[in-house]
């Protein structure tokens, strides 16, 4: 972009960016069934918006200068403390920085040089890039392929004098289930080692859900071992983009998670979380969010949000060809193909109007679907199936996704590092993906297929490859 020589109008500027909008999935719904989360209630999102707007320039920086920032977060942090079993916790800016906050104050706390993280391999990657930040490794360990969900017995014997934090989820987000929480924690504190509960997901769900009459076994930090827990209030709560909180057990682990530094000439630092300069916006519109449904009208959406995951599992189950993954105890749905390609599926639904999240075959999950049901979901559900079930039969009728022969083992390898950004574009092009700015959606079939045939590292370097092009000049 070169600046204009005159600064351009509102009205200009507007429908400059709904030009770049014109390709993006749609936001309000029902019909994108991941990244983003609907009310159905307009209002609620309004109210949202104007207190982010309100909020936008105030800095986060300095709470002395801006006391507005440290009532807001209290009462936020507060609501959700109130919910989940108590704790001291850290306004963030998503499910990755509490994630990351945690891992830090487990680091710091425990002192252990050569430290690592007990972690399913069902946990969110968020786990592996604080990992990877911090300087410690990663011990993976299966989960039950019939459940999905972690085996105490496996995490017990990786458990070791170099663990500084073991990790469940409530729920995973792959398959929407709940690993044993209590059963975890208590070996966890058998060890003398921290345990986190990854509810970025279900933090603000699963308490709804249970009051809606769902069975959700104790997951929060009411449980003996539990020493810290991440719940993300974009997600369930509904709140604009750039919401979460980190709850630590004990106010000294929470304090591991802050930073300071007076070693310069300069203002004084102290952070509570990983960026220094931040919005008050998201903390606006989160504060906003909580006020305008308030308890009633978070246990109305937990109803309709239960109803609709109990129709969705009912529906997919009965499509021939299809099955669900587990039994979920959220709202999170997973299912995979048994005689179609679930990646054809998903480009068929696309061409429908419908965004169904293709994920990847791994430590023996097979490729499947996931559709994250909210509050909006039970209005469309049965729409959702009819398309479902016609996409499933297109993919029958269509076969597998064709890659080119040769082509994953040419990609397998290849020195992915040695290729410039124009010659990777035409490599994409040979499976059908644009990545010209302004091109589209893209279909994905086959760029699932040539991915779900690689390992896992080949995988993350071709997308980091992909990145790297959609953002080239």
């Amino acid at each position: 972009m070169t600046l204009p020589l005159s600064g351009r109008t509102a009205e200009d500027l507007l429908s400059e960016v709904a030009r770049m909008k014109q390709h993006d999935l749609p936001v309000r719904g029902g019909q994108v069934t991941a990244y983003v989360y609907d009310t159905g209630r307009p209002e609620v999102h309004a109210a949202a918006a104007r207190a982010y707007a309100e909020m936008l320039e105030v800095n986060c920086l300095d709470p002395t200068a801006f006391p507005s920032i440290v009532e807001m977060e209290k009462q936020v942090v507060g609501a959700v403390a109130d919910l989940l079993g108590g704790g001291h916790g850290v306004f963030t800016s998503g499910g990755t920085e509490s994630i990351m906050l945690a891992v830090k104050a487990a680091r710091d706390a425990a002192g252990r040089p050569g430290a690592n993280l007990v972690l399913p391999v069902t946990a969110h990657p968020a786990f592996h890039k604080a990992a990877h930040y911090l300087g410690l490794r990663v011990k993976a360990v299966p989960v039950d392929l019939e459940t999905y969900k972690v085996r105490v017995a496996d995490v017990a014997a990786a458990i070791d004098e170099d663990t500084v934090l073991v990790v469940v989820s409530a729920p995973s987000y792959p398959q929407g289930v709940i690993d044993p929480v209590a059963e975890v924690a208590a070996v966890a504190a058998e060890a003398g080692v921290a345990c986190h509960v990854d509810a970025c997901v279900g933090g603000w769900l699963l308490p709804w859900l249970r009051e809606a009459g769902a069975d959700v076994p104790p997951f929060d930090l009411s449980v003996p071992g539990v020493t810290s827990l991440s719940c993300d209030l974009h997600k369930f709560g509904y709140a604009p983009k750039g919401a979460s909180v980190v709850l630590f057990a004990d106010p000294a682990t929470r304090r591991k998670a802050y930073f300071a530094s007076a070693a310069w000439p300069g203002y004084t630092i102290i952070n509570a979380t990983v960026q220094s300069s931040r919005s008050a916006g998201p903390l606006g519109g989160a504060w906003a969010t909580l006020q305008a449904l308030g308890r009633e009208g978070y246990v109305e959406l937990g109803r309709a949000t239960l109803k609709a995951a109990a129709r969705l599992r009912e529906g997919i189950a009965a499509i021939p060809g299809l099955r669900v993954l587990g039994a979920p105890e959220s709202s999170l749905v997973a299912f995979a193909g048994d005689d179609l390609d679930v990646f054809v599926l998903a480009d068929a639904a696309r061409g429908r109007g419908w965004f169904l999240q293709p994920q990847l075959s791994y430590a023996g999950i097979p490729a499947n679907l996931h559709v994250t049901v909210t509050g909006v979901t039970l209005t469309g559900v049965e729409a959702m199936l009819e398309v479902i079930a016609d996409a499933a039969e297109a993919a029958r009728l269509r076969g597998p996704a064709v890659v080119p022969d040769g082509l994953v083992e040419l990609i397998a390898d290849l020195d992915l590092d040695a290729l410039d950004d124009a010659t990777f574009a035409e490599l994409a092009a040979s499976v059908g993906v644009d990545l010209r700015p302004g091109a589209g959606q893209p279909g994905m079939a086959t760029v699932n297929a040539v991915l779900d045939a690689l390992p896992a590292e080949t995988r993350e370097a071709l997308l980091l490859r992909f990145l790297s092009v959609m953002y080239a000049s």
